[in-house]
């Protein structure tokens, strides 16, 4: 396949999840993206925090988790606080095209990895930062995770049934939204540089992605003083019925978000007496009585287990099974549109990997495993012209 950044370096210095999961993008669209990760100190430690995050280990140093963000990368293990580690970091960042990192927000400038401290030996770089809650503010020295930016940006409040104690969500979804976000406006500025020789610094912080992300409830709050807060059964705030319900063995969600939906349901269910009851007339009148309205089909679809109502519905009004995560990971579906892949690997043979959800000419982008822990920085020193002595001198002494 070709692959559309082919050509492209971005050297990362990243961790855990963010970062790290919005480089694999690039590194799944063809880009060499090469993770900088810190040494092992007397034959302990060292590398991305996310390779000792357990509870499931390929070999020491290497975790699924650690494999969820660092499909298709390579590893240099660097240390960038030594002089020596800075001077092989500007060589690579010389003869490459984007910096990247997640660190805290006031350790890129420390470290030399904003602009104006490449710009020098290299006009073009695009250096992209995301940090928990921004480099130019008195935050900047805070450390910062997704599930505190959930709370501060009121995620908790609006997550869960109605009266019960603050939820949040189920997934590290802020971390996976501000790695998204990252990626576009890394390559927004990589695309600008191309055209113009000149880069810049981008910046994107977890806080602002998760405050951006509450979307048309900001505005109905900010320009209308409409606080949106929880409803029963998940359901949507503006139209009904859009909701869990409840069928013989267990959980669907179906979604009349347009009137026609509405219509159609109570058709299909042989339920059209419930279209002419006046209270149900209008999406209004089905919010002022959603309750009764649950009750009602509730009672209709407890009557049949839950793949009845798929065949008699899908394809003709939205509903979707309530599934436990190990039944959503193994619905026959992920195959069919080839959602789950399978990689080699040296020790295991292969693991099961989550396939890229982007398709280039209707096909799904290649996959290789996680590199192992400076499993690539022989290679990429040689190629800056480091000696293999040169290379022996640098790991004797800590810098890799």
């Amino acid at each position: 396949m070709h692959l559309p950044l082919k050509g492209f370096r971005v050297i990362s210095a990243e961790q855990y999840g963010a970062g790290p999961y919005g480089t694999m993008h690039l590194a799944q669209l063809g880009a060499e993206v090469i993770k900088i990760e810190p040494p092992r100190k007397g034959g302990k430690g060292g590398g991305d925090t996310a390779r000792a995050v357990g509870p499931h280990f390929l070999s020491e140093g290497e975790s699924l988790y650690f494999q969820s963000f660092n499909l298709n990368k390579k590893s240099l293990t660097l240390d960038l606080r030594s002089e020596e580690g800075q001077q092989v970091f500007k060589a690579l960042a010389a003869k490459s095209h984007v910096v990247a990192n997640n660190m805290r927000g006031d350790l890129p400038e420390k470290l030399g990895l904003t602009y104006d401290a490449l710009k020098d030996i290299n006009p073009a770089l695009v250096c992209a930062h995301l940090s928990a809650y921004g480099r130019d503010n008195e935050r900047a020295t805070w450390p910062g995770y997704d599930y505190l930016m959930q709370a501060e940006a009121g995620y908790c409040a609006v997550t869960g049934e109605p009266g019960g104690e603050p939820q949040r969500m189920g997934l590290s979804m802020v971390d996976f939204m501000t790695g998204t976000l990252f990626t576009i406006g890394l390559l927004s500025a990589l695309v600008d540089a191309q055209r113009t020789g000149k880069g810049r610094d981008v910046d994107i912080d977890l806080l602002s992605a998760a405050v951006h992300q509450t979307s048309y409830p900001a505005l109905w709050y900010m320009n209308e003083g409409d606080e949106t807060s929880r409803t029963p059964r998940s359901a949507h705030p503006t139209a009904t019925p859009s909701q869990m319900f409840k069928a013989k063995d267990g959980w669907m969600f179906v979604m009349c978000q347009l009137p026609k939906f509405w219509d159609i349901l109570v058709d299909r269910i042989g339920r059209e007496d419930l279209r002419d009851d006046p209270r149900f007339a209008k999406n209004a009148d089905r919010l002022e009585h959603r309750e009764v309205l649950t009750q009602l089909l509730d009672e209709e679809f407890l009557k049949e287990p839950m793949a009845h109502w798929q065949n008699l519905l899908a394809g003709f009004v939205p509903v979707a099974p309530v599934y436990e995560l190990g039944d959503a990971l193994d619905n026959p579906w992920l195959r069919t549109i080839g959602m789950r892949d399978q990689v080699p690997h040296p020790e295991k043979g292969s693991i099961d990997v989550l396939a890229s959800p982007i398709k280039l000419d209707g096909k799904r982008l290649p996959n290789r495993t996680a590199p192992t822990l400076g499993a690539d920085s022989d290679a990429i020193l040689e190629d800056l012209g480091y000696s293999t002595e040169d290379i022996a001198k640098m790991r004797s002494g800590g810098i890799i």
